[in-house]
């Protein structure tokens, strides 16, 4: 029996397949055909497709394969002047051809990373109302939260795979309205680039619940609703309509909020994480990339992960999973949670996060340093950064902050008297938002510290030596959930697959082998190293009773079913 595909599409089951080059029968002819761009493969359709599927006359004489295809859209690319031109160019290719953006991108991965996502993707935020083209996602807004049934009817096709934003928190860059569309899109765009997840299958969504950005309410091309945002109750119940209406219509789709505001981020995620499969990127896998990362820089350094002593900077979303998973991580190794505890000192903007204080919000409540652990530190009034550094002698420092120069020279050099190998990761996005560039790190180190940053950065020359930088980017995490997910029909994420999730990226750091190499694997081998993550994380979610069971040869099997390749298809017309 033939099956929909992508709602106009026939696929036969026995010649197609998610992972490889198959036979699609198809009802869409002429330049309906080309225009889709699921579909669509330009100059690469064949005589015989041309002929077979109304197409003859439409495209030039010359029959391409991908490659040539590629080649011709790389030379393209390296000629638009600016970042966010080759965003734009690279979004356009996305909207008419989607395998060969895929194949573009995989074949160029390090140089289009970082202009699909971070850090370009902010700019594409800022200025979404400015370069939008055309319709990609659902846009669901607060005066038409009545209709949001008619709204995901609209959807003709299974999606298994979706992320969702509110807009307000995007980034280091604060609330952007509708224009944090651009986030679900470039998310969605990795994981299909990075974990092979079928991009017929996935679904970007906006929440339009206003904005409280005047540059943006003030902005004549602005496209979203313009009201300041909706909060407290009726926030809450729009947000309940909408999870309603993804369960009513994909049941079994993983739900992934990104970009959430502090005060609302971990309160959906505890609200809806036992009703269906979902997480928080920001708070679960920053939390796994960020451990991971650590661990590896720990080994790298020769110590053990139980002599750690953590100064975090950032009490948001962010600083929370980081915080949690690392305190989780020392107990799982045998130490008690007091003990955990005590090796975190988290900063906001008012200084050290302590029971002393008598300023804190509810959710800060969790992160506070016992005051008797302070009692021999030399300080008075507001503890500072740099009293933290001073007094606790931290051997990792972590910045999620959004505010560029957080880390100043005083204080890393500080740190760098206490300790051989200091672990800094300046995690902020984008790049402008970094709390130390990395070439300043290892000046002010003499070369001694192990880094990890949020958006790239180039290789550093320092006394005669070159020091890659490693991106410490939930790419290395998010994506090979969601394969995990799909592959063994997940139907809950729990945070020990987040925390075998870290442990199986630390295992795969060229550090471990040379200490003088990057923290994590280049982005070359990125869909190897997502399979390699899916596989342990599939086995935990099995083991916990949240997902299919299956043997260790099926599970490789389905794995392998799973993952979506970059791959033109032969069409034919149906019948």
């Amino acid at each position: 029996m033939n099956r929909p595909y992508h709602g106009s599409v026939v696929t036969n089951p026995d010649t197609a397949t998610n992972s490889g080059p198959g036979t699609l029968a198809v009802e869409l002819t002429g330049r309906m055909l080309i225009e889709t761009a699921l579909l669509n493969k330009g100059t690469a359709f064949t005589l015989d497709e041309r002929r077979e599927l109304g197409l003859l006359g439409f495209l030039p004489p010359q029959v391409e394969t991908i490659e040539a295809q590629v080649a011709r859209c790389h030379r393209a690319f390296r000629d638009k002047p600016t970042g966010i031109d080759k965003h734009i160019y690279l979004r356009q290719l996305q909207d008419e051809n989607e395998t060969l953006f895929y194949r573009l991108l995989q074949e160029h991965i390090e140089q289009m990373m970082p202009i699909v996502y971070t850090p370009i993707v902010g700019q594409a935020c800022q200025q979404f109302s400015h370069i939008y083209r055309r319709p990609r996602g659902l846009f669901i807004s607060y005066p038409q939260r009545d209709e949001m049934d008619a709204i995901f009817a609209n959807v003709h096709r299974e999606v298994e795979v979706i992320v969702v934003t509110d807009g307000e928190r995007i980034l280091g860059l604060g609330d952007q309205g509708a224009g944090g569309m651009s986030i679900p899109i470039g998310k969605l765009a990795l994981y299909t680039l990075c974990g092979g997840i079928d991009p017929a299958r996935t679904l970007p969504i906006l929440l339009d619940t206003g904005t409280n950005n005047r540059e943006r309410l003030d902005d004549p091309c602005y496209v979203g609703w313009r009201h300041e945002r909706v909060r407290g109750g009726d926030y809450d119940e729009f947000i309940e309509m909408f999870v309603e209406a993804v369960m009513k219509r994909f049941p079994d789709a993983l739900l992934q909020w990104e970009d959430f505001a502090s005060a609302n981020a971990r309160p959906l995620l505890d609200r809806y994480r036992d009703r269906l499969c979902t997480f928080n990127d920001d708070i679960q896998g920053t939390a796994a990339v960020t451990t991971g990362t650590v661990l590896a820089a720990v080994a790298a350094a020769g110590s053990r992960p139980a002599d750690q002593r953590v100064v975090l900077v950032g009490a948001g979303s962010a600083g929370v999973g980081i915080r949690a998973q690392f305190i989780a991580t020392l107990m799982r190794d045998g130490m008690n949670e007091a003990d955990a505890r005590s090796r975190f000192h988290v900063i906001d903007s008012k200084g050290l996060i302590h029971d002393g204080r008598d300023d804190l919000h509810p959710t800060k409540q969790q992160l506070v340093q016992l005051s008797e652990w302070l009692s021999d530190w030399d300080v008075s009034g507001s503890i500072t950064l740099a009293d933290v550094v001073r007094n606790a002698r931290p051997t990792v420092l972590i910045g999620v902050t959004g505010r560029a120069g957080t880390f100043t020279e005083p204080v890393i050099r500080e740190m760098a008297a206490h300790t051989d190998r200091p672990i800094i990761f300046p995690l902020s996005n984008p790049t402008s938002r970094a709390e130390a560039t990395p070439a300043d790190l290892l000046a002010w180190t003499d070369g001694r510290a192990l880094i990890a940053t949020g958006s790239p950065f180039e290789p550093v020359q320092f006394d005669g030596r070159t020091y890659p930088i490693a991106q410490c980017n939930n790419s290395y995490i998010f994506p090979a959930i969601g394969l995990a997910v799909r592959a063994v029909h997940a139907r809950r994420i729990t945070d020990e697959m987040f925390m075998v999730a870290a442990t199986a990226l630390r295992d795969r750091s060229p550090a471990l082998d040379d200490p003088g190499a990057s923290l994590l694997p280049p982005l070359s081998n990125i869909r190897g190293l997502s399979r390699h993550i899916a596989r342990v994380v599939a086995t935990e979610a099995q083991r916990q009773g949240v997902a299919d069971p299956c043997s260790a040869t099926e599970l490789e099997q389905r794995l392998d079913r799973t993952m979506w390749k970059p791959e033109y298809r032969r069409l034919t017309r149906a019948t």
